[in-house]
């Protein structure tokens, strides 16, 4: 994927005839898609993200940790 003039990521989705929930991480019903952000400050950003909604998956690394959007699809807060 090629980066805009401003070193933007373009995201780009799909639709799906049969959709299906993820259940991270069971392998039975797998994530479609997974975003990692990174954030400067991991603290202000999981309360943000809780505040809008989402869920704690209680799961992360030395630099990341994970979460559910609303509909359940897990993404990645990380941090340098």
């Amino acid at each position: 994927m090629m980066s805009g003039e401003d070193g933007a990521q373009p995201v780009r989705f799909q639709q799906i005839a049969e959709y299906y929930a993820p259940r991270w991480p069971d392998p039975a019903y797998p994530q479609q898609v997974h975003l990692d952000v990174t954030v400067d400050d991991i603290d202000a950003a999981g309360a943000a993200v809780l505040k809008l909604g989402a869920a704690s998956l209680a799961s992360g690394g030395a630099n990341w940790r994970v979460y559910a959007d609303p509909a359940g699809k897990p993404f990645c807060l990380c941090w340098d």
